[in-house]
């Protein structure tokens, strides 16, 4: 079952283009999926581009569902109990955030093609311009941010890390 957590900024009356456009959404113990998850992304990037200042990419799309099929997995498999996504589009970029119980570091495996499993992170780091890492008073958050105006695939400064303060 999914909790809508927050209203969108830019459907307030006086919001204007620097608004930001934000969706909450949480699950209860063993409630959260991947594809409800990308449900409410899609949803949420559907009225997104209404409000954005920037151009909408389409690559974005593919890339943030990508972020949070994974990042809502790695929630499920590893952390017991709820846990929350929050999508925000502002100055653009696009805040992919899931929250979850475990106080677990995630680490991002090295390469190896002949592993099953493990490659998550590392595509999330991959095509994301930035993932930070917040430690909570229960748990952690994950946050991915993909630029809009100059969103790519995978390139040389892609994917740094940032171990942020909670």
């Amino acid at each position: 079952m999914v909790l809508p957590l927050g209203k969108q900024a830019a459907d307030r009356p006086g919001a204007d283009e620097h608004a930001t456009l934000r969706f909450g959404a949480a699950w209860g113990d063993g409630a959260a999926s991947a594809v409800d998850a990308r449900l409410a992304l899609r949803a949420f990037l559907t009225h997104g581009p209404h409000s954005a200042p920037a151009p909408f990419p389409a690559s974005l799309a593919v890339d943030a569902e990508l972020v949070v099929s994974e990042l809502v997995t790695n929630a499920i498999r590893h952390a017991p109990g709820p846990c929350e996504l929050i999508l925000r589009l502002f100055r653009g970029q696009l805040a992919i955030t899931v929250w979850d119980t475990s106080a677990e570091q995630p680490t991002v495996c090295t390469g190896d093609r002949f592993r099953v499993g493990g490659h998550g992170l590392r595509l999330v780091h991959t095509v994301s311009d930035r993932v930070a890492v917040a430690p909570r008073a229960r748990g952690k958050q994950i946050t991915a941010y993909l630029r809009l105006a100059s969103h790519h695939h995978a390139s040389a400064g892609a994917g740094r890390s940032v171990l942020a303060a909670g």
